[in-house]
């Protein structure tokens, strides 16, 4: 179990440093509102930048996925975003590349979320994270306000990379868990998939291109959290109709993917792509009932593929039935409320 101050710290675990010291003024504006610290030049730059998005599983973080992120940016200003914590980011990011500067703003109310400064902050970035903690205060703190319109330019207009851990993670989805409830077990999820830990919502949040109809799951092997993801896309196609595709990532790896859609693998452990099927939709998604989602053992193609340091697998997350790389093919199924998995 991580200790609570690197909780704090937003899954921080692998370099504790000290809180960086307040951010000079940068030319043309006279405060900073929700800025922890920056380190590196207060000047604007603005380089080319050639996008992409980073899926991280929390815990240690993953140097090769930063720096792949780093690369994309151009070498320009990156900014951190979180609802809690340090800026202990900060110094983390620098020393991994070659970039003008890096800023933790703690965007914790509306209030902030709304200020034109930290909006006008982010979309001048060329490179935005967002750290861990908890995905409901992100909701609550950033939905409809101009920092979600912030990150939707970054990511549809500007293109420039995007990314997220943990909590960070699981908002990049078209569809997301909120958490505002708790966080069921996948015993919750899988025996009442209408749980009131269940929180799901769609398409009124970030709009990351390469991430429409994908719904995220995090600290996914830590935690055992793959029949709660299996619950989370019976649901999607329960209420909604949308045959979600799910991206699932462990602890210690993240998940690269490029503007085109191509994926890679990074890190020490393992990511799953979740394949459902119009033709072969739940039997059973009802309240206070197990879920039934068997389709004769085969609900669910599921590609696994395991992380490296120099980026293992090609698997389109657009189109995942496209002959996927470097990784193997599962079967997964529910069967009155108990998940299976088999390799095909």
């Amino acid at each position: 179990m991580l200790l609570p101050a690197l909780l704090a710290g937003g899954c921080r675990s692998s370099i504790p440093v000290p809180v960086s010291p307040p951010a000079k003024p940068a030319a043309g504006l006279t405060e900073r509102p929700a800025s922890l610290g920056l380190v590196g030049d207060t000047a604007d730059v603005r380089p080319a930048v050639s996008g992409g998005v980073v899926l991280m599983g929390g815990g240690t973080d993953v140097d090769a996925a930063f720096r792949w992120m780093i690369a994309r940016s151009g070498g320009g200003d990156v900014v951190v975003l979180r609802a809690s914590g340090t800026a202990a980011y900060n110094p983390y990011i620098g020393g991994l590349g070659t970039v003008n500067s890096v800023e933790t703003l703690l965007v914790n109310s509306r209030e902030l979320a709304n200020s034109p400064a930290v909006a006008r902050t982010i979309r001048n970035a060329e490179m935005v994270f967002i750290a861990g903690g908890d995905q409901s205060n992100y909701m609550n703190y950033w939905r409809g306000t101009l920092v979600q319109d912030a990150l939707n330019y970054l990511a549809q207009t500007k293109q420039a990379p995007l990314g997220g851990t943990s909590a960070g993670c699981a908002i990049l989805g078209s569809a997301y868990f909120s958490g505002e409830n708790g966080s069921p077990t996948a015993t919750e999820a899988l025996t009442n998939p209408y749980a009131p830990t269940v929180t799901l919502y769609h398409d009124d949040f970030l709009r990351v291109p390469v991430l429409r109809g994908v719904l995220t799951d995090q600290h996914y092997l830590t935690r055992d959290r793959p029949g709660r993801h299996v619950a989370f896309l019976a649901r999607a196609w329960q209420d909604w109709g949308l045959l979600a595709q799910g991206i699932a990532v462990d602890e210690r790896t993240a998940v690269c993917v490029a503007p085109d859609g191509t994926a890679q693998v990074f890190g020490r452990s393992k990511a799953y792509f979740l394949r459902p099927a119009a033709a072969r939709p739940p039997e059973r998604v009802a309240t206070g009932q197990p879920l039934q989602w068997l389709q004769q053992q085969q609900a669910l193609a599921v590609y696994e593929v395991a992380g490296s340091e120099t980026g293992q697998g090609r698997v389109s997350v657009t189109d995942l039935g496209s002959a996927p790389q470097g990784g193997t093919w599962q079967w997964w199924w529910v069967d009155n409320g108990q998940l299976y998995q088999a390799r095909q």
